[in-house]
């Protein structure tokens, strides 16, 4: 285990929403009282006598002025219409005025713009009512100057107001994108246990099926011969091998990057039914097929993946045969042409409804298999149907695509 050495913090303003607001009132009411102390300084009048009340008033409401911005994120309207009022008898609040205007600028509201225009000029009017002999320009230059500095704040705070809201957008966008990147995650982690499900369930169900039911023979029989239960213990075993070895093939699929397993196993496809049949057949499970002679002189052209598909289908059909009607014949119909549909039907009669009193035990059965094989069938663009048909049989009737 090694260990990196962790540079200290660099000294940056602050990342947290409560130091941000600090810093951002720190240096606006530090940037104010600067233009408001230089625009003093530059026009400070030279004459004892107008020095005196005037720059006091003048610097008492200008030290009010800066001590309202803080007051421009809860009160933002309010603030800039005091600090405009105060800036016409004030110099010294210049620099207020400057932040107060430009930050209601960057609300885009027109009308908020408007009320603080009109408190900062009804100001300058009454400061000219009052003190006349302190302008030295008519009104109407003074006007203009005035409307063209604050048109300039209002642009400056129309543009900053917008990269803001541009910064909000793309981050929401952002936060947005990764949380839908989150649930794309989830979404293909979540289909890709369900299809390893389904193909653990199609290969195990059949092969477990055949071990529990060759299992509960030799626990419930006594009459049987040494080379009968030999027979019955070698089928277990086989039927135990090709479970696990069709299991790793199966996974050998899915794990597509796994490339020092080596070229998988084939998987089953519908030209393996008369040997799934076979196989059901030695269990004990009486079995009719009838394939069409179109699907058998195409079957070479039919997709490997509708052909592994419908074959899912029969052995999915014949396992819960075998586990909820044993003993019961099971008849199959294969049918279709290209350019059409496959279509497979699997019927078999109900169980008797006597209690059992012996035999063989009967696997349980969670009841998923036929809902992973509907789930499949309608992933390949096929349909499934299932239930009890008129004739008392119980029917598995699939469809799927045979393109040309």
């Amino acid at each position: 285990m090694t260990t990196a050495a962790i540079a200290p913090p660099l000294m940056t303003a602050p990342t947290t929403r409560r130091g941000r607001v600090v810093w951002g009132t720190t240096w606006r009411v530090a940037v104010a009282a600067l233009v408001g102390l230089l625009a003093f300084g530059a026009i400070l009048p030279e004459d004892p006598e107008l020095a005196g009340g005037l720059v006091a008033l003048d610097f008492v409401l200008g030290i009010v002025a800066i001590c309202l911005l803080p007051l421009r994120r809860s009160a933002p309207v309010p603030m800039a219409v005091a600090i405009g009022a105060l800036s016409g008898f004030s110099v010294l609040a210049v620099g207020a005025a400057v932040i107060a205007i430009i930050s209601v600028a960057t609300r885009r509201r027109w009308p908020e713009i408007a009320v603080v225009a009109g408190a900062s000029a009804a100001s300058a009017a009454l400061y000219e009512l009052v003190n006349p002999a302190a302008v030295e320009y008519p009104w109407w230059a003074l006007a203009l100057t005035g409307l063209g500095l604050y048109g300039a704040l209002v642009l400056i705070g129309l543009y900053l107001g917008g990269r803001r809201e541009l910064l909000t957008t793309l981050r929401d966008r952002a936060e947005t994108a990764e949380r839908e990147q989150v649930t794309r995650i989830e979404q293909a982690r979540a289909t890709e246990r369900t299809r390893i499900a389904r193909e653990m369930h199609d290969v195990l169900a059949h092969r477990i099926s055949l071990v529990a039911l060759h299992a509960g023979g030799l626990a419930f029989r006594d009459d049987l011969t040494r080379a009968e239960t030999a027979g019955a213990a070698e089928i277990i075993r086989d039927n135990a091998h090709l479970a696990l070895t069709e299991l790793r093939d199966v996974l050998g699929v899915l794990r597509e990057d796994d490339a020092e397993s080596g070229p998988p196993r084939p998987q089953p496809t519908l030209a393996d039914l008369p040997a799934l049949v076979a196989e059901s057949v030695a269990a004990g499970t009486s079995v009719r097929y009838d394939v069409d002679p179109q699907v058998s002189a195409e079957i070479a052209g039919l997709g490997v993946r509708t052909s592994r598909n419908a074959y899912r289908v029969v052995q999915e059909a014949l396992t819960n045969a075998r586990k909820h009607a044993p003993g019961q014949e099971v008849l199959i119909d294969v049918a279709g042409h290209p350019g059409a549909e496959l279509t497979l039907v699997i019927t078999n009669p109900l169980p008797p409804t006597e209690p059992r009193t012996g035999g063989t035990a009967r696997p349980p059965g969670a009841g998923l298999g036929l809902i992973g094989l509907s789930e499949r069938v309608r992933l390949a663009g096929g349909t499934l149907a299932h239930g009890v048909g008129a004739d008392s049989r119980f029917v598995v009737r699939a469809s799927l695509p045979w393109p040309t």
